[in-house]
This record gives C-alpha cells, sequence and structure tokens, in this order.
C-alpha cells in the first residue's frame, strides 16, 4: 500500500514493480493485493497496461483500514475484540478480569493510532526522513 501511495498518478503500478519496491515475493504481493481489492481499498486493472492502484486517496486509507484486511482484529486477546469477540477460555469473569481491562485499553489506544495514521501520513514521514 506504500508503494502505491507513493506513486499517484503512476498508475496502474504493475504487480512485479509493486513485489520488487516491498521487497516481497510475487506470490505473496499477489494474495495482498487480491485481498485489498476484494476489501475495496485497492482496484486493479487487466492487460497489458494493467496493474493495482489506491482506490482511494492515500489520505484516506488508514492504516487500521489495511491492517484489518490483512491481519484482522486489533485486538490481542479475543475478549476485547469489536469484530470478532469470544470469551477466553480460562477466563472466571470477564466483569473483573484485570489482564481484560488492559486489554481494552490497548485495543482502543492501537485503534486510535493505526486509524488517525493514513497512507499519506506515512509516506509523508518516509520522505521527510529521507
Amino acid at each position: 500500500m506504500i508503494v502505491l501511495a507513493r506513486a499517484p498518478g503512476i498508475s496502474p503500478l504493475p504487480i512485479s514493480h509493486i513485489a520488487a519496491e516491498a521487497r516481497v515475493p510475487r506470490k505473496f504481493c499477489e494474495v495482498i493485493l487480491a485481498e485489498l481489492r476484494v476489501a475495496g481499498l485497492v482496484i486493479s486493472r487487466r492487460g497489458k497496461q494493467g496493474g493495482f492502484s489506491l482506490a482511494r486517496l492515500p489520505h484516506l486509507i488508514s492504516f487500521g483500514d489495511v491492517i484489518r484486511v490483512t491481519e484482522g482484529a486489533l485486538a490481542l486477546v479475543p475478549c476485547v475484540s469489536r469484530v470478532a469477540y469470544r470469551r477466553c477460555e480460562d477466563c472466571t469473569d470477564e466483569a473483573t478480569c484485570a489482564v481484560r481491562r488492559a486489554m481494552l485499553v490497548v485495543r482502543d489506544e492501537t485503534a486510535r493510532i493505526l486509524d488517525g495514521t493514513s497512507l499519506a501520513d506515512a509516506t509523508a514521514e518516509d520522505l521527510a526522513a529521507a
């Protein structure tokens, strides 16, 4: 996604270029891009001039959007997940569980940071650091 965000106006990018820039195997890149396409974060075009591009402007795609598609829920334990809640097998009382209370804070802060950081923010930081 960072590779695509760095190339506004140069679209679509061939998967071979994306994989090389991201330093990941092409097959792995294909799988991830397919997931992102199904989720509506990237669009693809077939053919000789085909490839992938962002479905929205980089400032409208957050790291939270990408991670939820590629990794799933942000929660570290299932009992605090908003999308994949499941009671922990060894929990005797969720209401008083100290681990659950701590993990709620972690989940909320993680979501706040990831949802508040866009691809545009990341590429601007990369450019400033270079």
